[in-house]
C-alpha cells in the first residue's frame, strides 16, 4: 500500500489514494497502528481520498485512536493540494464530500503548485443539541463549566465537529491533564475538541488545541474556525474581518461572516511518500 504524508501547519495525516482502486484494509485499525510516532509512520491519523457521487472527491478521516472524524480543516486543504498536483483535476475550484457535508475549496496555484487553499467551512452551528452539548440554554456562550475542580468560561460551537472554546489571559501550560477532562466531560455526549485561546488584539488570536481522539495537535482547522466564531460572539473580534489565528504549527486566516458562514485559508505541504510492505 502506497501512502503520502502531508501536513497542514503541522496537523499531519497519512493519506491513501483510493480514487482508482478501493483501499482494501480496515481504516480504524490502520489509523491506530500507522499513527504511532515510534512504531508506525507517525501522524494525527489517516485520510482516505475517494471518488464521490455527489462532489468532485470524497475524504474520510480517522483519528489516531481509530475513531472516525467528521471533518478536518487542515486535512481537507491537503486533499485539495493532493488531487490537483496528482493530476486528478485541473480545476481551481472543487468540492469535497465529508461526513459534515460538501465543502467548497478554492485552490491558489502558482507554477503548477497549490500554495494556499481557501475552504468554505459552511455555517457555524450554535444550537446546543446539534453540537452537541447538554444544556437547557438556547446557546452555550461564555457559560461557566467546572472541569476537574476549576471553573472555566466556555463557548461551544460546531464546525462539523464539536468544539469548546476557552479564553484565557495567559498560556494554559500543560494541557495533557486538563484536555482529557474536557474531552470526556459528561456535558459533551460525543466528546469534544477544546481550544485554549489568548486574545492578542481584535484581529489576532493565539490558540492551542486538545483534539478528541488525538490529544494535543500542532493545529486544528475547525478549531481555529470555532475560536474565531467564539471570539466574535464574545466581542473580542468583528464579523466579516480576517482574523489571524496563531497555532503551534503555523497560522491560519479565518473570516466569520455576518451571515454565519466561515472561511478558512492556509497552506498544505507534502512531506514524503512511502509504501507499506
Amino acid at each position: 500500500m502506497k501512502f503520502t504524508k502531508m501536513h497542514g501547519i503541522g496537523n499531519d495525516y497519512i493519506y491513501f489514494d483510493c480514487i482508482n482502486s478501493p483501499c482494501d484494509f480496515d481504516p480504524q485499525s490502520a489509523a491506530k497502528v500507522l499513527s504511532h510516532r515510534h512504531f508506525g509512520v507517525g501522524g494525527d491519523g489517516i485520510v482516505l481520498i475517494e471518488k464521490s457521487l455527489i462532489a468532485d472527491f470524497k475524504m474520510r478521516m480517522f483519528n489516531s485512536d481509530g475513531s472516525e472524524g467528521k471533518m478536518c480543516g487542515n486535512a481537507i486543504r491537503c486533499v485539495g493540494k493532493f488531487v490537483y498536483e496528482k493530476n486528478y483535476t485541473k480545476k481551481d475550484e472543487i468540492t469535497i464530500e465529508t461526513k459534515s457535508g460538501i465543502k467548497a475549496l478554492k485552490l491558489f496555484v502558482e507554477g503548477g503548485k497549490v500554495e494556499k487553499v481557501r475552504v468554505d467551512m459552511g455555517k457555524a452551528v450554535l444550537e446546543p443539541s446539534k453540537i452537541p452539548v447538554l444544556t437547557d440554554k438556547d446557546v452555550f456562550i461564555n457559560e461557566k463549566l467546572n472541569v476537574d475542580g476549576r471553573d472555566f468560561f466556555v463557548t461551544c460551537v460546531s464546525m462539523g465537529n464539536p468544539h469548546a472554546v476557552v479564553f484565557l489571559d495567559e498560556e494554559i501550560g500543560d494541557i495533557s491533564k486538563i484536555g482529557p477532562k474536557f474531552e470526556h466531560h459528561p456535558v459533551f455526549p460525543d466528546r469534544v475538541n477544546t481550544e485554549f485561546v489568548q486574545v492578542i488584539d481584535n484581529t489576532t488570536l493565539k490558540m492551542r488545541v486538545w483534539e478528541r481522539g488525538s490529544g494535543e495537535t500542532m493545529a486544528c482547522g475547525t478549531g481555529a474556525c470555532a475560536s474565531v466564531v467564539a471570539a466574535v460572539l464574545n466581542g473580542y473580534c468583528g464579523y466579516d474581518t480576517p482574523v489571524k489565528v496563531i497555532l503551534s504549527g503555523g497560522e491560519l486566516e479565518i473570516i466569520y461572516q455576518s451571515d454565519g458562514t466561515v472561511f478558512m485559508s492556509g497552506g498544505a505541504t507534502f512531506v514524503f511518500e512511502g509504501e507499506l510492505l
